[in-house]
């Protein structure tokens, strides 16, 4: 865990009592190791997830409001303009560094870009809006990581996933992924399931080739649903973990996604996977706040859009629209009816042999008209030629044979002949 000065945390713990209950777009004083993220360009156009997902069907049943999803990342930019509506985002908690600080600030655009997946608000001139906009997001900063577990310590991650399940959050997503099977991180995960949360994580991005690599956690523990990430044709990205960790997957190749302060960027990797299966989560959770996390997971499975690639793909894409819409039940499939033999006609029975029975007697006389014909036209050809030759016989002549040459034609020769022959 990275540690600061006691200066430096009078200087942040000080910048925090200027805005209470937020947190500033610029991260307090000291507390990001190298120059934050700027700003980027806000991006109009409407991006491919949104209409591959089918937002705007989605938002008829439901926009998760009422729920309240853990951002356990590098935390997350409470001003950007579609993330600073009133209640959008909670104070959290800043386990990263030294003293009470909260998780509402972001250096390098992760957790910002992973909460505005979830719940960035619409607003006027940006296509890109969250799958759930009316959720309420609780930051938790356990890095400043831009992916992946590399450089974050496994006990800081246990202890941001411990304070989300006991801070009410009904959803964490957990945009990390490594090969350690960490008995502080599986024993937050066993607590969180424990406490009816649903736990999402990304599968990581370390695959090569496409055999299974090693198991990866979060995503490879019990009650967590693992997330791998596909490309606009649906197909699995080249870097997205396949293994029994892959539960179901979901857009991660060139999301458009929000960045710190201002802006979006295009994002890629299974950490901008993770958000859609954790929005769909909030979406059903906001609509059937009675159903237990295990449920919402199952339903979530149970509706995904399979996949042509087996294993690698899990249950396939999900599919909010599907997830809040279709009825689904325990008892297992009704056993089809006896198809009962219907019993034949009797009057069509012998209408059916009458017809068959004519069919092959006018095949037959067909035959034998043919037959008859052809013999008399034989016999036709034979009487007429006999006629004409009073019925003698005939001696075929041969053509009379022409004498051997031994020499090859005059003509034959290509040059003069010799001089003798001349």
């Amino acid at each position: 865990m990275r540690t600061i000065g006691l200066t430096t945390a009078a200087a942040i713990a000080a910048a925090v009592v200027v805005c209470p209950g937020g947190a500033a777009a610029a991260p307090p004083p000291g507390a990001c190791g190298s120059d934050p993220a700027p700003a980027s360009p806000v991006v109009t156009e409407l991006p491919w997830a949104q209409k591959t997902l089918d937002f705007r069907a989605v938002h008829e049943h439901a926009t998760g409001a009422g729920v309240v999803v853990a951002v356990v990342d590098s935390g997350v930019d409470a001003d950007h303009p579609q993330l600073r509506q009133p209640g959008k985002v909670l104070p959290g908690q800043d386990f990263f560094l030294v003293g009470d600080l909260p998780g509402g600030f972001d250096c390098v655009s992760h957790g910002t870009g992973v909460a505005s997946i979830i719940a960035a608000a619409p607003v006027a001139g940006a296509g890109f809006t969250g799958l759930a906009p009316d959720a309420v997001i609780l930051p938790v900063r356990i890095s400043e990581s831009d992916g992946g577990t590399e450089g974050i310590d496994p006990e800081v991650l246990a202890r941001g996933i411990w304070y989300a399940a006991d801070a009410g959050a009904d959803v964490i997503n957990l945009s990390v992924a490594g090969g350690v099977d960490d008995p502080f991180v599986r024993d937050a995960i066993r607590h969180a399931v424990e406490r009816d949360v649903v736990v999402v994580a990304a599968v990581g991005n370390g695959q090569e080739g496409t055999a299974p690599g090693p198991v990866t956690y979060p995503a490879g523990y019990d009650g967590v649903l693992g997330v791998g990430a596909v490309d606009m044709a649906g197909v699995r990205l080249a870097s997205s973990q396949v293994g029994p960790q892959v539960d179901v997957v979901a857009p991660g190749a060139s999301v458009l996604c929000a960045a710190r302060v201002d802006g979006h960027q295009y994002r890629d990797g299974t950490s901008f996977a993770a958000p859609f299966v954790a929005a769909t989560a909030a979406l059903v959770r906001s609509v059937r706040p009675d159903l237990p996390a295990a449920e919402v997971a199952e339903r979530i499975l149970a509706t995904a859009t399979p996949s042509p690639g087996g294993g690698a793909y899990g249950a396939g894409m999900v599919n909010p629209y599907r997830a809040l819409t279709d009825v689904l039940v325990d008892a297992p499939p009704a056993a089809l009816p006896a198809v009962p033999r219907p019993e034949p006609d009797p009057a069509q029975v012998r209408l059916s042999a009458w017809w068959a029975g004519s069919t092959s007697d006018a095949r037959m006389f067909a035959v034998l008209t043919v037959v008859v014909a052809g013999v008399g036209a034989v016999v036709a050809l034979v009487l007429v030629r006999g006629r004409r030759t009073g019925w003698r016989a005939r001696r075929a002549e041969l053509p009379p044979a022409e004498p051997a040459r031994d020499e090859l034609p005059e003509e034959m020769f290509l040059v003069p002949p010799p001089p003798a022959d001349r």
